[in-house]
């Protein structure tokens, strides 16, 4: 297949076939972040996006799940998107999903009406990197909006009937005391979303990346793992939500979990507390900290 540059995708999307609809990120300024630093952002042409399906048709046959890569498909024009979706479930009769990476700032450029076509014509899930639900935190990672502009993001996304899939970053803060105000915040900020399902992932502090040189200097300091689940448990603890999915299954964390948000909330307090007062690291998994 054509693709240019890494490719990235969630992983929960291993499987997926993987169409790059934008090269790089429209945003690319987030300080953790290594990503997509070997592109310059730009839109592909939608002549080549609907070539690389037809190819794809040929190398794979049919396909159930499609993703939309790089960093944030959804910044493309919502006509466009349109065109490849549609193209998308004509190609392949099987296909039952596609989801794509979406920022903020390309959700609140989109009008709700917009959305809710995109949802029609086969969207069925848009993941959108929250990070954080500190401000203070938010301003120092470079995310580039504020608390108050996720939610509005998010909430519209849900409005429009597309899965929302968010991500949150475990030791983002550094350590105690900004680590639980990061925590508590963290899970203000879900609780107000609502969204679908919660990854949870855990700071990869990786050379090249902003982050990297303030671990140099001594401005940041990564937690360690007991710290860790002590700021999870905290953020799980104080989470309100209706219905929603929460999985630490990413390879960065120390932990794996997954369970269904109220339901299974007091089983992940219980688990998290009882290696956390044992101190027992045995029951903790290495984390690949080359992968993202």
């Amino acid at each position: 297949m054509r693709y240019e540059g890494n490719i990235y995708s969630p992983y929960i999307a291993g499987d997926d076939y993987i169409l790059q609809c934008t090269i790089g990120c429209s945003h690319n300024q987030c300080t953790f972040c290594y990503m997509y630093k070997d592109k310059q952002y730009r839109l592909r042409e939608l002549n080549e996006i609907l070539k690389d399906i037809e190819l794809a048709k040929e190398y794979y046959g049919d396909v159930k799940k499609v993703f939309l890569a790089d960093g944030d498909a959804l910044s493309m024009p919502a006509e466009s998107l349109i065109k490849i979706l549609d193209c998308l479930y004509d190609t392949f009769p099987s296909l039952t999903y596609v989801g794509t990476y979406a920022s903020a700032v390309s959700i609140l450029n989109k009008t709700l009406a917009e959305l809710i076509e995109l949802q029609k014509h086969g969207l069925v899930e848009a993941h959108l990197g929250i990070e954080s639900g500190d401000e203070q935190v938010l301003r120092a990672i470079q995310k580039g909006v504020s608390c108050g502009e996720m939610v509005q993001a998010g909430r519209k996304i849900r409005q429009a009937g597309i899965n929302l899939f968010v991500t949150v970053i475990l030791g983002l803060a550094g350590k105690a005391p900004k680590a639980w105000e990061h925590a508590k915040n963290t899970a203000q900020i879900c609780n107000e979303i609502q969204p679908d399902y919660i990854g949870i992932l855990t700071i990869i502090v990786q050379p090249g990346t902003e982050l990297y040189e303030k671990t140099q200097r001594g401005e940041f300091e990564v937690p360690e793992e007991m710290e860790i689940l002590a700021e999870l448990r905290l953020m799980i603890r104080d989470m309100e939500l209706k219905h929603s999915g929460i999985t630490s299954i990413h390879p960065s964390n120390c932990i794996y979990l997954e369970n269904i948000m109220p339901e299974g909330k007091d089983e992940l307090l219980q688990t998290l507390t009882t290696i956390i007062d044992s101190k027992d690291v045995s029951q903790l998994r290495p984390r690949e900290t080359d992968r993202v």
